[in-house]
């Protein structure tokens, strides 16, 4: 569904990519790991039309390298950002309308469907946004993001800062997604979530990719996890 090649990203005048690529197919889950710093974020940004960018980046045989974010996410690609960046003084019902999108099309999630997954948002459903903990405001705003009906989601760092319980709540939703036929592109650190629910493993390192496998290769893999991932 998605085929990135030769990415590069620019930050002004900072060459932060360099000749990227990576895919992610149908009912696919993909990690993509790496250190701080390593292009993670950006990449995710570039193939989201967020920063200057060269390259290809193909949806569904479509080229969408310069085209607008909104464009992009209209395409049926959602993006969930790192700081969450939900509307903290409206209701979590509230967030959850403004991320419906796709109006020409029934869309594959409802309001039920995110309640179901996520109990607690329902229990809060009236809640102003603002006044959740930072794990109601991460199914907040994976929720949200689906209710704009997208075939792809790319995720950036939905566990950081969250207790164990809810990581393991996080993991168990993405499989979810999955099986209900979406695609993800999961940034993430924790090496222990990304080898337990991906299919496969994309480890960057000094914004290029090093290494592109199973999770089972990359565990026994000890020169790449040392050298290029938080173990």
């Amino acid at each position: 569904m998605l085929q990135v090649s030769q990415l590069n990203a620019f930050y002004g005048k900072s060459h932060v990519l360099h000749g990227v690529d990576l895919q992610v197919g149908e009912g696919e889950i993909v990690a993509l790991l790496g250190r701080n710093g390593s292009g993670r974020s950006t990449t995710a940004k570039a193939i989201m039309g967020m920063v200057e960018s060269q390259g290809s980046v193909l949806w569904n045989g479509q080229q969408i390298q310069g085209r607008k974010s909104y464009e992009i996410a209209n395409l049926g690609v959602g993006y969930v950002p790192e700081n969450r960046d939900i509307f903290p003084k409206l209701t979590v019902h509230q967030n959850l309308l403004l991320g419906q999108k796709r109006a020409n099309k029934k869309p594959r999630w409802s309001f039920d469907d995110m309640y179901q997954i996520f109990p607690r948002l329902k229990e809060r459903e009236h809640t102003e946004a603002g006044v959740l903990s930072g794990g109601e405001q991460q199914m907040l705003t994976l929720c949200r993001t689906l209710m704009g009906d997208p075939d792809l989601i790319i995720i950036d760092e939905p566990t950081e800062g969250l207790a164990p319980k809810i990581v393991e709540l996080v993991a168990t939703y993405l499989q979810t997604l999955r099986a209900r036929g979406l695609s993800v592109l999961l940034i993430e650190q924790k090496l222990t979530i990304a080898m337990q629910i991906s299919d496969r493993c994309l480890v960057m390192g000094h914004g290029s990719i090093v290494f592109d496998g199973s999770p089972q290769a990359l565990r026994a893999d000890s020169g790449v996890r040392k050298e290029w991932l938080e173990v």
